[in-house]
């Protein structure tokens, strides 16, 4: 079974040779790597341009879903595997997400872990990232830093929406689900990502993340229980009730066990870990908070263009 590797970038010289070396690092390499440049300005471009192993598409303007249906177009075999130029790919990768496949799957859903520096990060990636083993096959929905599929399966589906700037893995994720395609976990294939270094950064991330989630008619139910669960803490506040605010206390505290046993796992001994138990909610909510803003962002903005 031949595989192509495709991946997009824009203006990450800084990281792009991490990725090139972990792609060359494969136990198992790939047949054919094509990355897709929308525009870079920084050397990206020049840094690509000098690798003899990789094919180089410029497509100036293009946004990822853009980018990746041009190099699954481009691409020369059956087999894709998709990653994203800013990850790196542990040794293992492209050898453990090609298993399913060859055992009939038409969708493989690698996995990713974030590669964190630092106290903050630390506790944002609990909050973002769940461990491996936490995932259920019938229910995951892989990121495109971490998925191969056959090319049968991609066409049946529609490829990926050129119309949304975000969420256009999980648009199509959905349309994999709804077509009955047989979707694997390979939970050893994990790709390396950078978490967000400031909190600007990551509440414009989920913010963006919540908006596209609005334009594309993605996860409504979600984003209404999280509106009511917040509507009702605010109003045991104002109200003081204590029923209530007893009440919300051991929600919360329910929704932040397991992203604290994370932050725990992850963070060194002593108080750090102390620390975690009061950053990672603090973090939770602020993530919530941008995932409501950028929600009724892109309500606006979906209403707007109908």
């Amino acid at each position: 079974m031949k595989v192509s590797l495709i991946a997009t970038v824009k203006d990450a010289a800084e990281h792009i040779g991490e990725f090139l070396d972990s792609v060359r690092s494969q136990t198992r390499p790939p047949d054919e790597v094509l990355i897709a440049d929308g525009g870079s300005t920084d050397g990206t471009i020049e840094i690509l341009r000098g690798r003899d192993d990789v094919t180089v598409l410029e497509e100036p303007g293009a946004n990822i879903a853009r980018g990746r249906n041009v190099a699954i177009r481009a691409a020369t075999h059956d087999v894709i595997a998709v990653s994203d130029a800013d990850c790196i790919l542990a040794p293992e990768w492209l050898e453990r997400i090609v298993a399913p496949i060859e055992g009939g799957a038409d969708v493989s859903m690698g996995t990713y872990r974030a590669r964190a520096a630092g106290f903050v990060e630390v506790c944002a990636a609990a909050v973002a990232v769940p461990e491996p083993n936490e995932l259920r096959a019938d229910r995951f929905m892989p990121s495109s830093r971490s998925v191969a599929f056959r090319r049968d399966a991609y066409l049946d589906a529609g490829g990926y929406p050129e119309w949304l700037d975000r969420g256009e893995d999980m648009f199509l994720n959905h349309r994999w689900r709804e077509r009955g395609a047989r979707m694997e976990l390979a939970p050893g294939a994990v790709a390396y990502w950078r978490v967000r270094p400031s909190l600007a950064e990551h509440w414009r991330q989920y913010a963006d993340y919540a908006r596209y989630d609005a334009i594309a008619g993605m996860y409504a139910r979600r984003h209404a229980i999280r509106f009511a669960v917040y509507g009702s803490a605010a109003l045991a506040i104002a109200t003081r009730r204590r029923g209530l605010l007893r009440l919300g206390a051991v929600g919360g505290a329910l929704y932040a066990a397991r992203p604290i046993r994370r932050a725990m796992r992850r963070l060194p001994a002593g108080p750090q870990r102390s620390g975690a138990v009061a950053a990672v909610p603090a973090l939770m909510a602020l993530t919530d908070l941008a995932k409501m803003a950028g929600y009724v962002h892109g309500l606006l903005e979906r209403r707007g263009r109908d």
